[in-house]
């Protein structure tokens, strides 16, 4: 008889708990759930926490931590990462592992080695991590579909890792465990302070007089953050990348594959620092000053330096920059008492210590580099 249509019925079901009823650990419950995983308890502190667990998995015993545990084929733990080790040998302490029980985590900074005392009693540990924000909704669950996986496991045991993520929509991705810091700085990094970006620029457009800076800025952004992605993407295909084992094939001889990564993006910058506008460059970090000056919003001025800088060195090491150029650039964003080395560039070298093109790569009068016209 087929169950293929009753995941309840299918091979391998396991009794899961859910350690955590936050944003994560209850729609992540929910996707396990739908996938024919039965939940028989979650922990849930906060009125919140409570409300959150009555409405994604209704029905289910909120109990502590340890009776989770007690219950639990598959424990799910969704706990912020600091508070992540604490939890784990706290409950050794207690003898609450079990010996065979499948112990998951959603923590993006820690691989198992945090799992370290559960292991210790036996259980088979398991670390994954969603690549994707969450509301804590059932909107949230529609987003899973596709959505980016770093899963790290000892590798007789990656294969279940890498099944749970495919049963809840999920595309795995594995991440070594000395890798995994790095992995979640890196998401950290683009997600959050992407946030802060369109939070500086709509702060800086409503004082220049723009009713709704979000509607301003939508079609721009969404436009530039597709075109990084897809550049991103490309140079991940070019260079042979394997997203399922995490590792570079067919690359030439010789070839650094993260410098060449490093250009994937950046070759979709444009706007003044691409154009090597320095004067415009310039006068941004006298009026986001006065800004500051005038509001206190003294971080928008600072970050616009940092990143118009690393923006003018990576486009300089990518060929999109020319060095004459590009030293224009770094000086107008040298902020006052503060003078760049010079020469650096002339030495190979860009005002950071990352290596410029070798001289001659773009020809001053190429056609092929036009100057352009868009933001």
């Amino acid at each position: 008889m087929s169950t293929g249509n009753d995941p309840s019925r299918r091979p391998g079901r396991l009794g899961v708990g859910v350690i955590g009823a936050g944003h994560v650990g209850a729609v992540l419950g929910s996707a396990l759930r739908a996938a024919g995983h039965p939940v028989v308890a979650v922990s849930a502190i906060s009125a919140e926490s409570r409300d959150r667990a009555e409405l994604l998995l209704p029905g289910v015993p909120v109990v502590d931590v340890p009776e989770v545990v007690r219950r639990s084929e598959l424990v799910l733990i969704a706990v912020p990462d600091d508070a992540l080790a604490g939890l784990v040998s706290g409950l050794a302490d207690l003898g609450a592992w079990q010996p065979g029980q499948i112990v998951v985590h959603t923590s993006g900074r820690h691989g198992i080695d945090v799992l370290a005392p559960a292991r210790a009693a036996g259980v088979i540990p398991i670390a994954i991590h969603p690549a994707m924000t969450f509301t804590g909704t059932s909107l949230d669950l529609s987003r899973l579909e596709g959505t980016t996986f770093a899963v790290t496991a000892p590798g007789p045991v990656l294969p279940i890792g890498q099944a749970l993520v495919v049963e809840i929509g999920g595309e795995p991705v594995i991440i070594a465990e000395e890798d995994r810091a790095l992995y979640h700085a890196a998401l950290a990094h683009g997600a959050n302070h992407l946030v802060v970006l369109v939070a500086q620029a709509g702060q800086a457009l409503a004082a220049a007089g723009v009713d709704d800076p979000g509607r301003v800025l939508a079609p721009l952004l969404g436009a530039a953050l597709d075109g990084a992605l897809r550049a991103e993407s490309a140079a991940a295909s070019g260079l042979g990348h394997d997203d399922l084992s995490g590792e570079r094939r067919d690359l030439p001889p010789g070839d650094d594959p993260l410098a060449l990564r490093g250009a994937g993006a950046v070759t979709a910058l444009t706007g003044p620092v691409r154009r090597g506008d320095a004067g415009t460059v310039r006068d941004h970090g006298e009026v986001l000053a006065d800004l500051g000056a005038r509001t206190g919003a003294v971080d928008i001025a600072a970050s616009y330096r940092v990143l118009a800088r690393s923006a003018a060195q990576r486009a300089l090491a990518a060929g999109q920059l020319r060095e004459a150029a590009a030293r224009d650039v770094l000086d107008a964003l040298a902020e006052p008492g503060m003078p760049v080395r010079p020469g650096a560039l002339h030495e190979g070298e860009n005002r950071d210590g990352a290596s410029a093109p070798p001289e001659g790569l773009i020809d001053p009068q190429d056609p092929e580099h036009p100057q352009e016209d868009d933001a």
